[in-house]
């Protein structure tokens, strides 16, 4: 058992030995004790973005702490197994920094345990490609995670690329920023766990950050990657704004027969970071799972799951 070991299991039993009332309260002493520009900066990406819950002390609004506390309270088994299945000491401190900072507050850890060498998604310790790569991007954005793969492996290492993007002007400037690569197909699709339709929820914090919302008179096409791809998929990466859980979902058979390596965010609410690993363990018990952060270390987002 080395030190992260015992932070881990030392934060976890106290968790675990505390009642829910005691933990919310924990948290809420931990958060009154930041500084008050911190304070400030943590409010206002909250309620900016809305993932989390919302946290206004001046309304006595503290749902984002409770949101938090529920998911401690709740989910310490499942987040004792993700720990033990994670296949690095990295992954293993990430996780108890991000443990740690919705219960302390601490920002150290998450500072210590920041990705500084390589780009979101592709850690070239652990992300191995090649010449026949068909990758699926799901949330394509205007390209910036197509081109980053390019730039760290080359125009070449790569088979096919499909793009999928929902947001009307995020797609124009997609298939504008990779009009001179080739073999790359831009679908204006959601990807989920069953084919219809979705109405596009527009968000004014950033359009990376439109979602879909259910709605059969939506004008969003929605399919499942078992339906819309009959070739095999050999990297799928997903940041969807939480609709990563459902995209898995509708691509169990590929993840079953293709064993795809998966780059998945796992930020957008309190739960994927525990339920997509044990989601995809159940489809394939043969992956390793490791985890790697880009943002803030005041509090840690842009959390990709990564599954070999």
């Amino acid at each position: 058992m080395n030190k992260i070991d015992r932070e881990f299991y030392s934060l976890a039993d106290k968790i675990q030995s505390s009642t829910e009332k005691e933990i919310y309260y924990q948290i809420r002493k931990n958060f009154d004790l930041i500084p008050e520009a911190t304070k400030t900066s943590c409010m206002n990406f909250f309620n900016q973005f809305g993932y989390w819950g919302l946290l206004n002390p001046k309304e006595n609004n503290y749902e984002e702490i409770e949101l938090k506390e529920e998911a401690l309270y709740h989910h310490m088994e499942d987040f004792i197994w993700v720990y033990e299945h994670l296949a690095d000491y990295r992954s293993k401190s990430l996780l108890f920094a991000i443990l740690n900072n919705w219960y302390s507050y601490d920002f150290l850890q998450t500072t210590k345990t920041k990705e500084y060498l390589f780009d979101d998604y592709f850690d070239l310790d652990l992300v191995k490609c090649d010449k026949n790569e068909v990758i699926v991007d799901l949330g394509a954005y205007t390209g910036d995670t197509v081109l980053s793969y390019i730039q760290n492996y080359g125009e070449d290492f790569y088979q096919k690329i499909y793009c999928y993007e929902i947001t009307p002007e995020s797609f124009d400037i997609l298939k504008q920023n990779l009009k001179d690569f080739s073999n790359i197909e831009f679908r204006f699709k959601g990807v989920g766990s069953h084919e219809g339709k979705m109405r596009l929820e527009e968000k004014e914090a950033s359009s990376s950050a439109n979602s879909l919302t259910e709605d059969s008179m939506g004008n969003v096409e929605v399919v499942t990657l078992d339906g819309d791809i009959k070739e095999k998929i050999t990297l799928i990466k997903a940041d969807i704004e939480g609709y990563e859980q459902q995209a898995i979902l509708g691509a169990k058979n590929h993840i079953i027969n293709d064993h795809p390596k998966l780059l998945i965010s796992v930020y957008h609410n309190n739960e994927d970071l525990w339920k997509i690993p044990k989601m995809i363990h159940e489809m394939d018990s043969s992956y390793q799972f490791y985890l790697r952060y880009h943002s803030s270390p005041i509090y840690p987002t842009e959390i990709t799951l990564i599954a070999l």
